[in-house]
């Protein structure tokens, strides 16, 4: 479900571009656990960058026209605002990540 369906506010874009951030960096987390978190955060903007470049190329619209899904991974045109997006929703990702890692580590040493 997109967050775009609950909502047709100029917020939704914004909110739906952090939580694709959010979700690459939980993905890169899962993939490279091992990894520190500042790397993990950088990681999922470079992805997200990336990605957003790619649709420069026009590329990912064509392939969303012939599957649809592939929208909702690969976007269909470029935004620069959307490059902001998901800075901050890595950036969010990252501080939950550090607190709740923080949180629970403490906890063990008592």
């Amino acid at each position: 479900m997109s967050i775009r369906t609950l909502s047709d506010a100029a917020w939704t874009g914004p909110a739906g571009d952090g939580l694709y951030a959010v979700l690459v960096y939980v993905l890169v987390a899962i993939l490279i656990p091992s990894k520190s978190k500042a790397l993990i955060a950088a990681a999922a903007v470079t992805i997200c960058v990336v990605i957003e470049l790619f649709q420069l190329t026009g590329l990912p619209a064509e392939l969303g026209e012939a599957w649809p899904p592939l929208r909702l991974v690969l976007g269909t045109t470029f935004g620069t605002a959307d490059l902001l997006a998901y800075a901050g929703g890595a950036a969010v990702a990252y501080g939950v990540d550090r607190k709740m890692g923080t949180a629970v580590n403490s906890t063990r040493h008592h």
